[in-house]
């Protein structure tokens, strides 16, 4: 595959495959996570043998990136809505953060699909209890919380990570700057709040979908949210076996398969 890197719109575009694929598509990754994050599904053979052109990316303002002066989810959409558009993309896969600006791309018409969301919250109690508990220190301590995170985040993800790529993928992690997350993530939650939850947003667009989760992730959906997702004509819902939040990192062939699958239907 070639690979080529470059700036777009304040984004930094990382582009590997033939210039000439069938499909290209949009790899958006999630809070404190870089386009690293998605070498492990590149990797795959299945995906090197197939048409694809791959733009990973990483979140501005996450692992150490320049942070923009709107970090809503709104505007995170719009833009990656527009590079999408300009690339020509015609999927997009986004895990965590990333699957949420998705969703957002799809619901604000930024994006007709088809979308691959790996481990997204619909609501604020869908959200781990990290960055709600962060949220809440923030208001008495400031950004401290959040450098203290990043300190222990190597000890702290050790489980959730595979072996041979835990201390690269922890060493992104640890880019972060803990000013941004404290504002990003203080917004992010009240755009949460100001919907209570993205299920009927995401059907409404008609976009279609696979929400894939890890069976051991603690993000997950409430039940009404799962009725919602299930009786939806667009949505489909995967459980990845064996597998916690990082479904990309712990299991990129079963991503792999998904992905192929929502390109061809």
């Amino acid at each position: 595959m070639d690979a080529a890197s470059r700036e777009q719109f304040g984004w930094t575009l990382h582009e590997s495959g033939p210039e000439g694929a069938t499909h290209t598509v949009l790899l958006l990754p999630g809070a404190l996570a870089t386009a690293a994050f998605y070498d492990d599904l590149l990797d795959e053979r299945k995906v090197k043998d197939a048409s694809i052109r791959f733009v990973a990316t990483t979140l501005p303002g996450f692992g150490g990136t320049p942070a923009p002066d709107d970090v809503s989810m709104e505007n995170y959409a719009r833009v990656a809505g527009t590079i999408a558009a300009e690339l020509g993309c015609d999927a997009v896969v986004g895990h965590s953060l990333g699957a949420n600006v998705a969703i957002e791309m799809a619901a604000g018409g930024a994006f007709s699909g088809p979308l691959i969301l790996l481990a997204p919250s619909f609501s604020r109690v869908d959200e781990s209890k990290f960055p709600r508990a962060l949220d809440r220190l923030s208001s008495i301590f400031g950004h401290l919380p959040y450098a203290l995170m990043l300190k222990i985040i190597g000890p702290a993800m050790k489980s959730s990570l595979p072996p041979h790529r835990r201390e690269v993928l922890i060493a992104e992690l640890q880019k972060n700057e803990p000013r941004f997350l404290r504002r990003q993530t203080r917004v992010y939650l009240e755009y949460l709040d100001r919907h209570g939850s993205l299920a009927g947003r995401l059907c409404e667009s008609r976009v279609r979908a696979w929400v894939v989760f890890g069976e051991r992730d603690e993000i997950g959906l409430t039940d009404d949210e799962r009725d919602v997702l299930e009786q939806c004509p667009s949505v489909n819902l995967v459980t990845i076996a064996a597998a916690g939040h990082f479904t990309l990192n712990e299991k990129p062939s079963e991503i792999a398969d998904i992905l192929l699958d929502a390109l061809n239907d």
